[in-house]
């Protein structure tokens, strides 16, 4: 019954998907493959959004980690509102941007704006690298899924490939209206099942009501409820609480799909309404904890110690198979979804600002078959990471913000400093990743920076470079010192 459930939810979900974005849209280039014709409106837009914030990583993640570690798991309510806030200042600043210059990609944000191509380049290929991580957290966490319905007899590598394939034929079929009406249908689904969850879990686990639950759970393990959490010398204190926050909030926006959501809005209206609302998201949080901390006070024990399956394995064990079915099948779509739409972000960035410099006279639609060609070589690479790594989803959530944060000075200052170069935005990509990747950056981070998340170190060694770097070597003459922030001409 398990897997029977589990393909009626997916299935039939793709199949609905896939029929509304060909109703909506043919694609014939790359930019209505991409963008969905720019002309995603508030509804449609507020899926998809949200369709990036409610992922494995939310839903898996985090209840795995309230089960691990406890209190370092509120790490997701301080996240979403505050990524919200800035994106009310930032997206429509990107849209416009991409609407009055006709922008695709992040990379072409970043050649347009600062008049060189070899950035571009640069950008693409760095954007790319963080995606093919954020991919990973999706083929992980759809790799449990198959492997808890199709039985262990299903290697984790079988499953980790079966994942990749099952993300790039989805994408393949339509494109980015195909995953908005996913994103809304895994949406509701899981909105209704956390609730269903949570409702029925401290019966369960033989506690009077939710709130019984979190109070049983501290009084069975002192501490739980307060940073540093479980375990006391995991450094998940009150700094490293605030500190990746912050990291999280400011990089968020500057990976390369959250860019290429905010062109896809039809109005800057669309993204604004967005903005405001986003945060309730952050309050199915307090169920998702919940369930992790119900998990551990019925003494759940994932397979092989891997806390990205505590939610599986508690509802495998404690609930009937029917509604284990619904669980998996969304769980699916929760890493199908977003997984797809990283992977046609990977695509399109490496088709116009890899390939396209290299070859100018490339056509629409040999762009587009280069596109779908890369996109299985960034699945293929995530498969192999996730082979070779056994992380929570969260630490690989962190890696991949720490990645793509260091080309947040880049974005922020080409709305707030015209002179900024294109030679300090890479000065400042050189130093930031120095810190972040080698061993004596690790290790000056660690003896300095007690407790901190490095990607947020490693952002503000970027920007400090990317500053002193414009001020001996300003921007050239002749490029445009503003960029658009509406389509009535108001400027940065």
């Amino acid at each position: 019954m398990i897997l029977g459930v589990t393909l009626l939810v997916v299935l039939g979900t793709i199949i609905g998907a896939v029929l509304y974005g060909r109703a909506q849209s043919k694609a014939r280039s790359v930019e209505d493959w991409a963008l969905g014709g720019r002309r995603m409106g508030t509804l449609i837009f507020w899926f998809l959004n949200a369709g990036e914030i409610y992922t494995t990583f939310a839903v898996l993640g985090i209840s795995g980690f309230a089960w691990a570690y406890g209190a370092p798991a509120y790490l997701a309510f301080c996240s979403v509102s505050l990524s919200a806030a800035i994106g009310y200042w930032l997206m429509p600043k990107i849209w416009a941007a991409g609407r009055a210059r006709s922008l695709v990609t992040q990379a072409d944000f970043f050649a347009d704006h600062y008049r060189a191509r070899w950035l571009g380049v640069v950008v693409a290929l760095v954007g790319i690298a963080a995606l093919v991580v954020y991919v990973q957290i999706q083929i992980t966490a759809l790799g449990l899924i198959l492997r808890m319905t199709l039985g262990t007899d299903v290697s984790p590598g079988m499953a980790a490939v079966l994942a990749a394939a099952a993300m790039l034929a989805f994408v393949f079929l339509a494109g980015l209206r195909s995953a908005a009406f996913a994103a809304g249908v895994k949406d509701v689904l899981m909105l209704v099942l956390v609730i269903a969850l949570s409702a029925t879990v401290a019966g369960i686990v033989g506690a009077s009501s939710m709130a019984d639950v979190y109070a049983r759970a501290q009084d069975a393990f002192p501490g739980i409820g307060k940073l540093p959490g479980l375990k006391r010398d995991s450094g998940l204190s009150t700094t490293w609480l605030m500190t990746s926050a912050l990291n999280v909030a400011l990089a968020n926006w500057i990976f390369p799909h959250m860019f290429q959501l905010s062109y896809s809005a039809a109005t800057e209206d669309a993204i604004r309404r967005n903005a405001i609302f986003q945060p309730i998201y952050s309050l199915s949080y307090f169920f998702i904890i919940l369930l992790g901390l119900a998990a551990l006070l019925a003494g759940t024990i994932p397979p092989d110690g891997d806390i990205n399956a505590v939610l599986l394995q508690f509802v495998s064990d404690r609930y009937p198979p029917w509604l284990v079915g619904l669980l998996a099948g969304t769980a699916c779509l929760l890493a199908l979804v977003p997984g797809s739409v990283l992977l046609l972000t990977a695509g399109s960035i490496f088709a116009r600002n890899v390939v396209s410099p290299l070859y100018p006279a490339l056509s629409d639609r040999a762009g587009l078959l280069a596109s779908r060609l890369s996109m299985v070589g960034a699945a293929a690479i995530a498969v192999y990471l996730t082979l070779g790594g056994n992380r929570s989803l969260v630490e690989i959530g962190l890696s991949a913000y720490g990645a793509i944060g260091l080309l947040a000075p880049g974005v922020f200052l080409a709305f707030l400093w015209p002179r900024t170069s294109a030679v300090a935005v890479a000065g400042g990509l050189v130093a930031g990743y120095a810190l972040l990747v080698t061993p004596p950056g690790e290790a000056w981070i660690a003896a300095n920076f007690i407790e901190w998340e490095p990607g947020l170190v490693a952002m503000g060694a970027a920007l400090i470079v990317t500053v002193a770097i414009s001020l001996v070597a300003p921007r050239r003459a002749g490029a445009t010192d503003t960029l658009p922030l509406n389509p009535q001409g108001e400027t940065a």
